[in-house]
């Protein structure tokens, strides 16, 4: 059976080859073996071992050193994917719901890449956490991010603690 991604990461498009190389560098550097299932258009769809864990180790190497970082942008953790429809990925985010704490503050994080026509995303995200009967949301702070990465005509969907994902370009500011 054919591996699946479990790791997204965002890289400058113009620099897909260093980029590719600096993905397989950094992650070997925290233990886990790359394997780039397709890259394209700056990004590119990763399979590794525990992609949390590498996620959680790369933030420490960022915090270290942001230079070992030149090409990639964002390293975003996969739990699930599913055709990109609506009630699919609702499906997949009403269960992260008993991942959230009655207390704990959370957010849904949306990005929409390669389709044809961008959606609302304001709406969108509206209509994906009808669901979501958690009274806390929190756009600036969250406990726990539901992570929506529509790619296309499918949707990689994950529940994140707010240390799971890597955001490079915004560490760089």
């Amino acid at each position: 059976m054919a591996k699946e991604a479990n790791l997204i990461v965002t890289f400058d498009p113009s620099h897909q080859e260093s980029a590719l190389k600096e993905i397989e560098a950094l992650l070997k550097e925290v233990k886990e073996k790359a394997d780039v299932i397709k890259a394209d258009e700056g990004v590119a769809e990763v399979h590794v071992k525990d992609a949390k864990k590498a996620v959680l180790g790369l933030a420490g190497l960022a915090k270290k050193n942001l230079d070992k970082f030149p090409h990639t942008l964002h390293w975003i953790p996969i739990e699930k994917w599913t055709k990109s429809s609506v009630e699919e990925m609702q499906k997949v985010i009403k269960t992260y719901e008993k991942g959230i704490g009655q207390n704990e503050k959370w957010k849904m994080d949306l990005k929409v890449r390669k389709v044809k026509t961008k959606p609302d995303e304001i709406k969108l995200i509206m209509k994906l956490t009808e669901g979501v009967n958690r009274p806390k949301v929190d756009l600036e702070n969250p406990e726990k991010i539901i992570k929506v990465e529509i790619i296309g005509n499918k949707a990689g969907l994950a529940l994140l603690g707010k240390n799971e994902l890597l955001n490079i370009a915004k560490m760089k500011r």
